[in-house]
């Protein structure tokens, strides 16, 4: 073993063929343990999915398993990968990390919607902080006399520390945890959401308190010195709000899109060096650094200059250097310490006695507000969620000498039992939602009678899906008295981004799904909003706006429950490509792959008909779509070669028809063989098409060998803005056969070769009828 002294350490080796070891130098070492850092958590991330376990779970898990509990206890793995004198550089790198991540944390803390959120999320908030303080204060007098050397501590540092500990709820692993359950839209969702926001606010307030009185941990410290530290931290305060915070509402304002200012990197690092800038000051004071960072954040005002900071640091942060605070704290905790049964019953004890402050306290406190006792009592396990928040009070707890080895542990794995438990039971105890969708009736386009009401469940990715989506809806309305109502849901993606936290803070129930102040781009979501209410005044139609905020593995299930709810006869999905650009520069933007699989789970699960819209454009000529929908004269072609979603699209076809400013065309293929009772129906609907819209339509019989190749040279002629076709299989070819030549599975053969990237093609409209569905799935069922 090499014995290096730390003031000889060099940053760079010279490489094995210089004989020397890559290991044995600081730069070369951190690169290792970053990596092996990543893979460790980014794994247990992978191994705690099943189990529906926050980020958060398997970092902290992670950080333990590499240090002295699990991998450390092998003392050459401890003196190769983790040596004693690159503790500093590794708490150096995650200090950096975690400086910058409380500054994005108090950049997206919105004050005044804390303050709108009403009284009853602020006494649950109270009742769940007061109820855990007293009873950490109270275990206080136990843990100072049977945990060996924390007599020593100063009375008001340990009672303040460990009540901060016991009383905490992390914020953004709740967000998590409740976008897991679906449960963000609901009103435990949003009575939690609110709560925690208090929380995290007070958090931090009496975290400064505890490190004002903690010093050094040493228990003859001048009670002066706490009063000195808290007046200056109350001065450094005063100060930012006063003075800094107009010179960042200045700076956002030179960044605005109103002044037709591109953000440069000047303002950048003006805002990089406040951070680290107000960091220090704190660290100057006698608080801890990250407090600075904190209140720098808020100083910074919403909008599109806080967005675009977000969104320059969040990656490398959060992804990167994040982590590396979790592994350094896991290599502070040592559960080895934790030995004998009296220890562990201490343990029982601390996890005990938090679960009952924190639950017993919010259901209290809910149950006065008048919520219902199974809703009050899901509020207490979800206030009983632990995270980042809580690792950071305990690890500034132990450079400040309060927390001994044996404690630090124990307070570790009682944040880690209250966080792992809290799914499960919220699981166990209250299910709003339900996961599988199964619908006894079968919802179509085709209505008992013309006057029925009509309703349609319209998703949308983002400001680019609006102007077709208003051109297509506008098509569908008739002009006589049939009522259309439309359901508008935003799709958006949980991820483990930290601006994914203020779209769920931002989250309604029944509004639009959220304003979101940090979108870039032409359209914002207020903007978006106006534009539908507009369209609906205009075109006399009922609009509704929903939310989906989760993963892109389970948004199906959100989209799904909907229209089972609300009884809707279609859903219309945006296809995961879209055409961006014009003339020789048009290409199809993938909004990603991730986006296809939600479609796809939506095609399977689906209670109604799907239809997929592959957007070129459809009616697009004006900004100002609402008034332009009305004016425009639409040319739609429907291609029909049989079966039931052929059928279902010629339904869709008839109610376009309906419209003035649409003209309809049916193109029928024809074909020779087919299934009998299957060709009937098609034969009757057919008739009864041409019966109902006689004088209203075009109609083109085509007698094809290759139907693909036919539907291909009809979208290359440009005479249609829109075609309509039916998802289903082509007659000519088996299903084997046609996935081997399909791209695109899900639209089917003839909506995979018009969705091809090949240029002058219209936008297509695959539908899939419900029964059509149900066919496939008895059918496979047999198989």
């Amino acid at each position: 073993m090499v014995l290096l002294n730390s003031t000889s350490i060099k940053t760079n080796s010279d490489g094995v063929w210089q004989r020397e070891n890559p290991l044995n130098y600081a730069f070369p070492l951190l690169m290792i343990q970053a990596t092996l850092v990543l893979f460790t958590s980014r794994f247990l991330t992978i191994v705690l999915k099943p189990l529906r376990q926050p980020k958060v779970v398997a970092e902290i898990v992670g950080g333990i398993l590499l240090g002295p509990s699990v991998l450390g206890r092998n003392k050459e793995f401890m003196h190769l990968i983790f040596p004693s004198w690159s503790t500093p550089i590794l708490e150096s790198a995650a200090s950096i990390g975690l400086l910058f991540f409380l500054f994005l944390v108090g950049l997206e803390l919105d004050l005044s919607s804390i303050r709108q959120s009403g009284k009853k999320a602020f006494t649950i908030a109270i009742a769940g902080m007061s109820l855990p303080f007293v009873f950490g204060a109270l275990l206080s007098l136990l843990l100072r006399k049977v945990i060996n050397g924390e007599d020593k501590v100063g009375f008001g540092q340990y009672i303040m520390f460990l009540g901060v500990s016991l009383s905490i709820t992390a914020f953004p692993v709740l967000a998590r945890i409740l976008a897991e359950l679906k449960l963000l839209t609901t009103q435990v969702g949003q009575t939690a959401m609110a709560a925690a926001a208090f929380n995290d606010l007070a958090a931090w307030i009496l975290l400064a308190l505890a490190v004002a009185l903690a010093g050094n941990g040493g228990a003859h410290k001048s009670p002066l010195i706490s009063v000195w530290v808290l007046l200056s931290g109350i001065v450094f305060v005063a100060f930012m709000l006063i003075f800094v915070r107009p010179m960042m509402d200045w700076v956002a304002r030179q960044c605005s899109p109103e002044h037709n200012f591109v953000i440069d990197e000047a303002y950048i690092c003006l805002t990089l060096s406040g951070v680290m800038l107000s960091g220090f000051m704190t660290d100057l004071i006698g608080i801890h650094s990250i407090f600075g960072a904190f209140i720098f954040g808020l100083t910074i005002p919403k909008g599109e200059f806080a967005g675009r900071l977000i969104k320059r640091i969040e990656d490398f942060v959060s992804g990167l250097l994040l982590p590396l605070y979790f592994a350094s704290s896991g290599l502070k905790t040592d559960v080895t310490k934790i030995n004998g049964v009296e220890a562990w019953g201490l343990l029982v004890l601390v996890i005990s006695t938090a679960c009952a402050g924190k639950i017993l306290g919010t259901f209290v406190a809910a149950m006065f507000c008048m919520v219902p006792a199974r809703e009050s009592l899901a509020l207490g396990l979800l206030m009983n969620t632990k995270g980042l928040v809580e690792l950071i009070v305990l690890n500034i707890g132990r450079e400040k000498k309060v927390l001994n080895d044996e404690m630090f542990a124990i307070l570790v794995l009682m944040a880690l039992s209250t966080t792992f438990m809290t799914t499960p039971a919220v699981m166990a105890i209250y299910k709003p939602f339900r996961r599988n969708i199964t619908s006894q009736t079968q919802r179509r386009l085709e209505r008992p009678t013309p006057d029925d009401e009509l309703r349609i469940l319209a998703c949308i990715y983002g400001p680019a899906n609006v102007p077709s989506l208003i051109n297509l809806i506008e098509s569908i309305r008739t002009t006589k008295k049939s009522q259309l109502k439309l359901y508008v849901m935003h799709l958006v993606e949980l991820t483990d981004r930290s601006s994914s936290i203020v779209m769920v803070q931002q989250a309604r129930k029944n509004g639009f799904p959220f304003v979101n102040r940090f979108c870039g781009g032409k359209y914002s979501d207020d903007q978006i909003a106006a534009t539908f209410e507009a369209y609906g005044q205009l075109g006399r139609i009922c609009i509704r706006h929903l939310t989906a905020i989760s993963t892109l593995e389970t948004m199906h299930e959100d989209i799904c429950h909907v229209a089972e709810e609300r009884r809707v006869a279609m859903i219309i999905l945006p296809f995961h490509k879209q055409k961006r650009g014009v003339g020789q520069e048009a290409a199809m933007e993938n909004f990603g792959y991730g986006w296809r699989g939600v479609n796809q789970r939506v095609l399977r699960n689906a209670p109604c008909s799907v239809a997929v819209l592959v957007d070129r454009g459809y009616g697009r000529v004006s900004e100002q779509v609402a008034e332009s929908a009305t004016v425009l004269r639409k040319r739609v072609g429907v291609l029909f070669i049989g079966g039931p979603d052929d059928r279902e699209a010629l339904e869709l076809g008839g109610l376009m028809v309906e419209h003035q400013s649409v003209h309809v065309t049916l193109l029928r293929f024809l074909q020779n063989d087919g299934n009998q009772p299957e060709k009937e129906l098609d034969e009757f609907a057919v008739a009864d098409f041409l019966r109902r819209w006689e004088g209203s339509i075009k109609y083109e019989e085509k007698a094809v060998s290759n139907f693909a190749e036919a539907a291909l040279a009809i979208g290359q002629s440009r005479e249609y803005e829109l075609l309509i076709i039916g998802k289903g299989q082509l007659p000519s070819l088996s299903s084997e056969s046609a996935d081997n030549y399909m791209e695109h599975t899900e639209l089917g053969h003839i909506g995979d070769v018009l969705a091809s990237d090949r240029e002058m093609l219209p936008s297509t409209l695959v539908i899939q009828q419900k029964s059509a569905v149900d066919a496939e799935d008895v059918s496979v069922s047999n198989i």
